[in-house]
């Protein structure tokens, strides 16, 4: 113990923070502080909530495609992330192949659907299909989920910065929303775009330092392959079915997919990227530009925690910075690793600020929006543009002082930061990708039961929720194994004890096996509640007629899923809304003969509506005659 003391003193005493870290994280600060006076003094210099709120529906693919991955990797996963492998192993990897549909429909489903509407907030639509309570019902739902989440992203990096450089964790606070709301308010969303690009190749850089010096004092990548294998951390393809399962591939890969459209789909953040493209086509291309940025930012992250794991062989060391957390395991690896190389601990405190600043200036523009768009502008139509313009960055400064109280209430959380994040997205973001699947997938329902599934989905996720963090049952307490020698530096036999070894706990039955429910599958179990629920109490207070439907508010996904009963019976089910200009290639084989016929039919049409004119040409020719 005396020793642990010692060791502690010297690494703090020897890894204080130099003058070089002080100016690359002041650059980092400066930065972004400069993107927003720029925007704020160019251009429109923000007069209009189109260009404060909507960037004038002119930005390009690539800097919406670097905020779109910097809003989603906040600090939280570049903390949580390497935790996570550094206890569990790899299997947090499977994640990435959630990526794929993740991505892949909301780029052919909720893009198109979103942007030809031309709105401002992804709420409106609820307005448009269903009724303007269901529109409140969401706005309300998405200020609280995000007001909650921006707490865990300020805290996560206070932290950080607390213990590296052992400034006051508040007073750390307190600086990073504000200079967060500042740029925020003066800039706009094109002053948040541009600083999340900025942010994010400072957030890809730390992370790389970090890994690259961690591999050298390991040993080299073959040390640190050998320990990492030795130790059990390479994770295999886990196929339990059982949803308690905290991390099995179906939670991941499947339960990880309704995670992701939740965030990438029906997010107000993430959509209001999309619609500030310049066109579709832009907004689309930004959505598959997405993709390699997230499953580089995965790696990583999860290489970061096998890095650690090499380094430590699965020691507990996060009890020296005053912390029972395994998330201060990761600063304490940055503070070892780093120490006496000046420069690279203040480039991994800009790096984990950058994914920070990313993450809560987009949720302050998109809290602005919001509540302008849908709680505001309704009421008040007659609002002059430049009141609504200075109201929209009060709001924007407002819901920065409100994320800074709901910080100092994420230390009294006794999971993960990663995990509670995820369990956030999944109790109130389910419900809302929930709500609009119902719309958008199922013509036939209505408002009532629109309002009906939402308030049944966040009821369950609560109840799920909250009887988890009281209940709390975990499945297996994991053993980390402990790796003193290596083949490489010794001829003698490595010995390893308990290598990761599970040790199973009993099992727990009746209601708290449904507490211990895996909170990767909160998204898809919230989702189908409200669907299932909104579907059941629409039929039995009359289902919505195709003609009450606003035209392209509807996917046609349910005309192609049932292309085999009579256009008859289709009709009554109202599955042949047409979704507007032209009809989405999510699964193009299956429906080609069907796109063949909506082409000939048009082609037709023209020929006869040309047919037509020629014909009234020569009839006044005649006439003239």
């Amino acid at each position: 113990d005396l020793k642990d003391v010692t060791d502690s003193a010297s690494l703090m005493s020897s890894s204080g923070p130099h003058a070089v870290d002080y100016v690359i994280f002041a650059l980092l600060l400066v930065g972004s502080l400069s993107i927003g006076l720029y925007y704020a003094l160019s251009g429109g210099r923000q007069r209009t909530t189109q260009e404060f709120l909507m960037a004038d529906r002119s930005m390009r693919c690539l800097p919406v495609s670097l905020s779109l991955i910097a809003s989603f990797q906040s600090a939280v996963a570049i903390i949580g992330v390497p935790a996570e492998v550094y206890v569990h192993g790899t299997q947090y990897w499977f994640i990435g192949c959630a990526y794929i549909l993740g991505l892949l429909i909301p780029a052919h489903v909720f893009i198109p659907v979103l942007y030809r509407l031309k709105l401002s907030s992804a709420y409106q639509y609820l307005e448009l299909r269903f009724s303007k309570s269901v529109r409140i019902c969401g706005t309300l739902t998405f200020i609280f989920q995000t007001v909650v989440y921006m707490g865990v992203c300020v805290y996560t990096p206070a932290f950080a910065l607390n213990a590296v450089t052992g400034f006051k964790l508040w007073g750390v606070v307190l600086a990073t929303g504000l200079v967060c709301t500042l740029y925020t308010t003066m800039g706009g969303l094109k002053a948040v775009i541009w600083t999340d690009v900025f942010q994010t190749l400072v957030m890809f850089a730390g992370q790389l330092a970090v890994i690259v010096v961690g591999v050298h004092q390991a040993g080299g990548l073959s040390e640190v392959w050998w320990k990492v294998w030795e130790g059990n951390h390479i994770s295999g393809l886990d196929l339990n079915p059982d949803p308690t399962e905290r991390h099995t591939f179906w939670t991941l890969g499947v339960g990880g997919v309704f995670l992701m459209l939740s965030l990438y789909g029906v997010n107000q953040a993430q959509v209001q990227r999309y619609l500030s493209s310049r066109t579709e086509k832009e907004a689309v291309r930004s959505c598959y530009m997405v993709f390699p940025s997230l499953q580089l930012a995965l790696a990583l992250s999860c290489v970061m925690g096998l890095v650690m794991f090499a380094r430590y062989c699965g020691e507990d060391h996060s009890d020296k910075l005053a912390s029972s957390s395994t998330d201060a395991m990761v600063i304490y690896f940055v503070m070892d690793m780093l120490q006496g190389l000046p420069g690279l601990p203040g480039l991994f405190v800009a790096c984990l600020f950058s994914a920070a600043l990313s993450t809560i200036s987009s949720a302050f523009n998109s809290l602005a929006t919001v509540t302008m768009e849908d709680l505001i502008k309704p009421h008040f139509p007659a609002m002059t543009e430049r009141r609504a313009t200075l109201l929209s960055k009060a709001l924007a400064v407002c819901y920065g002082l409100l994320c800074l109280a709901m910080a100092f209430l994420t230390h009294l959380m006794g999971d993960s930061v990663l995990q509670v994040a995820l369990k956030i997205f999944g109790m109130v973001g389910g419900p809302i990708l929930g709500l609009f699947c119902l719309g958008m997938f199922f013509p036939w329902a209505n408002s009532t039961g629109a309002i009906a599934g939402l308030g049944a989905g966040l009821t369950v996720s609560f109840w799920v929720g909250i009887g988890s963090i009281v209940t709390r049952t975990p499945g297996t307490r994991v053993l980390l194994s402990d790796c003193r020698a290596s083949p490489m530096t010794n001829n003698t036999t490595a010995i390893f004890t308990t290598a990761a070894t599970s040790v199973p706990l009993s099992r727990p039955s009746g209601l708290r096996r449904f507490y211990s429910l895996s909170y990767m599958w909160y998204s898809a179990f919230t989702c189908f509640t409200v669907i299932l629920i909104g579907l059941v109490v629409s039929f039995l207070t009359g289902p919505m007629k195709e003609e009450d439907v606003t035209p392209g508010t509807v996917y046609p996904l349910m005309g192609k899923l049932l292309c085999f009963l009579p256009d008859s019976v289709r009709q009554k089910l109202c599955c042949v809304t047409p979704l507007g200009q032209t009809v989405c290639k999510l699964m193009l084989f299956p429906y080609q003969i069907y796109l063949i016929i909506i082409t000939l039919n048009y082609m037709r049409q023209q020929s006869d509506q040309r047919s037509h004119q020629t014909y009234l040409i020569q009839l006044h020719q005649e006439k003239c005659n």
